[in-house]
């Protein structure tokens, strides 16, 4: 009953719900439904410079007007990045869900705050503002029977639905901290950011449904928190009719929301209050829980979703990520709903039932901007156009890439096909550290050019620095270097949960008073900047960053590997795919058999994404005398580069390069005699 319920509706799921608690209202702000200007008067190069020259003349007006604030903030901003200090609009307290519920409730509370578009095509269920400040109410007030306070971590486990973001409203309702985790991790994964968040709650569906497959989230949860002992209750929706097993730590969601109130009095937080933690992959085999705050994150969010999409009230937004991601935070929930819009929410995956799907949703739900992945563009181009223009788009007006740069094909293809050469098209460039665009060709002056395959154009506030090899700033155009950022901006990351060195060791250190992306830039003569790709060892799989490390820590965990090295590649659909070199124990008996293990080793330790595509076994790797492996050799050797190695005078046995090469060779002919 529960999942046929949830098909009508979220605030429906409980059914008959009444009265909904909102709060007094501060005066009339800058960004509400009456089309206000998202950002100071003046041109766009004047409120470049503006920003870039006096962040607080910038920043502290917009945060001012543009959120509804308990208390104002005294202070705009305390920041310093050689210290690692970034602290925005100190001595304000507010509620972020105050901010994307209440505030629209009392305005125009039947207006339509999310559109889930779920697996099932043509199933679509509205959710007014009204219904899901009713149900992130009855929510909150569950987590709070269950022990739930200000501060403790919560652990989402959900596929993009409006229960999930109810669960998100909630935590931030309350004071508790969010943890959404990818719903296609494994037990490992989960377990990991389970245990290194301290998660007292978990929340999850009993099934999740993608493509027509059913997911079974239950059972992974089962099998994480046996290993996770700060878990004291899980709380189970229902995504289908099919029951799971119940132990003694779990509670059934929606039963326990129908005997709650649908009203729950916000928690007044501080700015640099905690407001999500979000794992990403780095260089080494531990994730990163990366924490954001409360309203220097929402402010961002809100006026990059406004001004790079064009954003105007009435429209419907449609960002295809998922919410475990944090293109899913900013884009598909925290962004839209501050700024009153309708939000898409799209559960299922770009070719089902056929490759017209994401076109399909747009002429159905009359969609106006399109924000996706390279990697879902690349798989689309290679079905015919006629998938595409089959299907009404006269709604869109911007289109959109994020996750990681998009190639030319696909770029073409986006905008000719897909926009009929008259959609903007932004290449956004920036990251879960980040918290919100950073780079893209909008917002800039009325008509400005717009070129393939470009982020181009900093956002108010970011002032990107390119750094040599040797730590020396790159002036002019024509350039290609690091990627910094040399001032703070109200969106980003302000440590590693628990772990603030590592934080100052990663973004910090390597330029001494400058935020390092990890990422390379190129500058043109214009001063644009096209992102080359990243630095360091993390792999872009499909817009899923994976460390290098991480991979080779699971892979390293079977008995007969005793050392591996793994390195990403380009690849025609994912953009970047993960190559595995491995070295097996002398008594392996099955080569083929031990692959097969590991493969699977990968996808249970990690996530399916993340197993490698090849696997190379070799019998040693290139080492230096000082025994660190020369992966840059291997990613040679793999891009078809063996005559230009560079210099190979610290490998400890130079002869182990013409080792490889023939074992490569041998596994590209055996690859391609099975073609």
């Amino acid at each position: 009953m529960a999942a046929r319920c949830l098909g009508r509706g979220v605030g429906r799921l409980l059914g008959g719900l009444r009265g909904v608690g909102v709060r007094a209202l501060a005066a009339p702000r800058l960004w509400s439904s009456a089309s206000a200007p998202a950002a100071p008067p003046g041109s766009y190069q004047e409120r470049i410079k503006l920003a870039a020259r006096e962040p607080a003349a910038f920043w502290g007006p917009l945060a001012r007007d543009a959120l509804v604030w308990d208390t104002p903030y005294h202070t705009v901003s305390d920041c310093d990045f050689r210290s690692g200090r970034i602290s925005w609009f100190l001595g304000g307290q507010l509620n972020v869900s105050v901010n994307c519920l209440d505030q629209h409730v009392q305005k125009s509370p039947e207006s339509i705050a999310l559109i889930w578009e779920r697996d099932e095509p043509g199933t679509e269920v509205k959710i007014t503002y009204r219904e899901l400040l009713e149900t992130t109410c009855r929510l909150a007030n569950t987590l709070k029977r269950y022990g739930v306070r200000r501060g403790d971590r919560v652990a989402i486990y959900m596929p993009v639905s409006p229960l999930a973001v109810a669960a998100m409203l909630a935590c931030a309702r309350i004071g508790a901290i969010h943890n959404v985790i990818f719903a296609g991790f494994s037990v490992g994964s989960l377990a990991g950011r389970i245990n290194d968040a301290q998660c007292k709650v978990v929340i999850t569906f009993n099934q999740g449904l993608r493509g027509g497959r059913v997911v079974q989230l239950k059972k992974i949860v089962d099998e994480a928190i046996k290993i996770c002992p700060s878990v004291q209750h899980v709380l189970v929706a229902h995504r289908t009719d099919n029951k799971v097993h119940m132990g003694d730590l779990d509670v059934s969601l929606e039963q326990e929301m129908a005997k709650e109130e649908p009203v729950c009095a916000p928690e007044s937080m501080g700015s640099e209050d905690t407001l999500f933690l979000l794992y990403t992959s780095g260089s080494t085999g531990k994730p990163k829980g990366l924490v954001h705050t409360q309203a220097g994150y929402l402010l961002y969010a809100a006026l990059t979703h406004r001004l790079v999409f064009d954003y105007r009230p009435g429209d419907v937004f449609g960002c295809v990520a998922d919410i475990g991601w944090i293109t899913g935070h900013s884009y598909v929930v925290y962004g839209p709903l501050c700024n009153g819009a309708t939000s898409v929410l799209f559960e299922s995956t770009p070719v089902y039932p056929n490759a017209g799907r994401y076109w399909e949703m747009v002429q159905r739900l009359k969609i106006n901007q399109f924000y996706g992945a390279p990697t879902a563009y690349r798989l689309l181009l290679k079905f015919e156009d006629s998938w595409v223009k089959k299907y009404d788009r006269s709604s869109l007006r911007t289109l959109g890439s994020v996750g990681e740069p998009i190639n030319h094909e696909a770029w073409e293809w986006l905008h000719r096909v897909v926009g009929d050469g008259r959609c903007t098209l932004v290449d956004t460039w920036w990251q879960t550290e980040t918290g919100g665009i950073c780079i893209s060709p909008r917002p800039s002056e009325e008509g400005a050019e717009i070129l393939p395959c470009m982020a181009m154009r900093p956002l108010f506030g970011i002032v990107p620095v390119l750094m040599d090899e040797k730590g020396n700033v790159l002036e002019g155009g024509d350039v290609s270097g690091a990627l910094c950022l040399s001032q703070a901006w109200p969106g980003m990351a302000r440590t590693i949960y628990g772990d603030h060195q590592r934080f100052l060791d990663v973004y910090f250190e390597t330029y001494p008073g400058y935020y390092f992306t990890g990422d390379g830039a190129y500058r043109t003569e214009e001063g644009y900047y096209e992102i080359t790709g990243r630095m360091d060892d993390v792999i872009n799989i499909s817009g899923h960053r994976v460390g290098t490390a991480e991979i080779e820590d699971a892979l390293a965990d079977h008995p007969a590997v005793p050392e591996t090295a793994v390195i990403g590649y380009p690849h025609d659909i994912k953009g970047e795919a993960a190559f595995a070199f491995i070295v097996l124990k002398d008594d392996v008996g099955d080569v083929d058999v031990v692959v097969k293990e590991l493969r699977l080793v990968v996808a249970d330790k990690i996530a399916k994404y993340a197993v490698p595509d090849q696997v190379l076994v070799v019998k040693r790797l290139p080492k230096t005398r000082s025994g660190k492996v020369m992966r840059r050799l291997l990613r040679k050797i793999v891009m078809g580069r063996a005559q230009d190695l560079g210099d190979t005078t610290t490998l400890e046995d130079p002869g182990v390069v013409t080792e490889i090469l023939s074992a490569y060779q041998e596994y590209k002919d055996k690859r391609g005699c099975a073609k």
